[in-house]
C-alpha cells in the first residue's frame, strides 16, 4: 500500500516539536497534522468534526491515521462516512477520558470494531491510561495490541525521539515507509 495522506492526530495540548509525531510530520511524505481549534479545552464533537473534515477532504487519497492519546479517542468517535475513508491507523497511548475531568466530553468511549486495520500501542506504566484498559480498547476496536514496557505516555518525557519502533509498526501496517532511510535522513 502506498499511502497518499498520513494524518497526524495529536492528543490534548498538541504534540510539541520534539514529540515523535512532530518529527514524523516533518519527515513522512504526505503527512499533515490535524489542527484542532482548542488544544487546552477539548470538546469531542469539535475534534471529531475537524478530523472528519480532514479525512473527507482527502478525495481519492487513501488515509492513514497516526493518533496519540486523546487523538485516539477522536479516531474512535469518527462517524461511519469518515471512518470508511481510513485505510489503516496507528493508535498510540490512548487516553482514558473517564479518569480526567478535562477529557470527560470524550466519554463514553465507543466500544465497536474499527472498519480498518489498526495497531494500538500502550505502555505498562502510562500514567494516563492503565495498560489493561488499553488492551480492552484494542480488543473491542479489533486492533493488534503492542505492549511496551515502562515507556510512560509514549511521548517526549519517555525519551523516544524519532521512535524507530513506531516507524516499524507503521511499515507493518502496510504504509510505504522505510524507517532506516527516514532515520538516516534525520541524522
Amino acid at each position: 500500500m502506498n499511502a497518499d495522506r498520513i494524518l497526524i492526530v495529536p492528543g490534548w495540548h498538541n504534540s510539541e516539536p520534539a514529540h515523535w509525531q512532530s518529527l514524523w510530520e516533518a519527515r513522512l511524505p504526505g503527512a499533515r497534522r490535524v489542527a484542532q481549534g482548542d488544544w487546552l479545552f477539548p470538546r469531542c464533537q469539535d475534534w471529531v468534526d475537524r478530523l472528519a473534515d480532514d479525512i473527507l477532504s482527502s478525495r481519492g487519497e487513501r488515509v492513514v491515521l497516526v493518533a496519540h492519546s486523546l487523538g485516539c479517542m477522536a479516531v474512535a468517535h469518527l462517524p461511519p462516512e469518515a471512518a470508511a475513508r481510513v485505510s489503516t491507523a496507528l493508535l498510540v497511548a490512548p487516553a482514558d477520558p473517564e479518569r480526567r475531568a478535562q477529557l470527560a466530553d470524550f466519554a463514553p468511549v465507543p466500544y465497536q470494531r474499527l472498519p480498518y486495520r489498526s495497531i494500538l500501542v500502550a505502555s505498562s506504566n502510562d500514567p494516563y491510561c492503565p495498560v489493561r484498559l488499553a488492551g480492552a480498547y484494542a480488543r473491542v476496536w479489533g486492533s493488534e495490541f503492542v505492549r511496551l514496557e515502562n515507556a510512560g505516555h509514549i511521548n517526549v518525557a519517555s525519551g523516544l525521539g524519532e521512535w524507530p519502533q513506531g516507524l516499524q509498526l507503521l511499515a507493518r501496517l502496510g504504509v510505504d515507509v522505510d524507517p532506516a532511510e527516514l532515520l538516516r535522513r534525520a541524522a
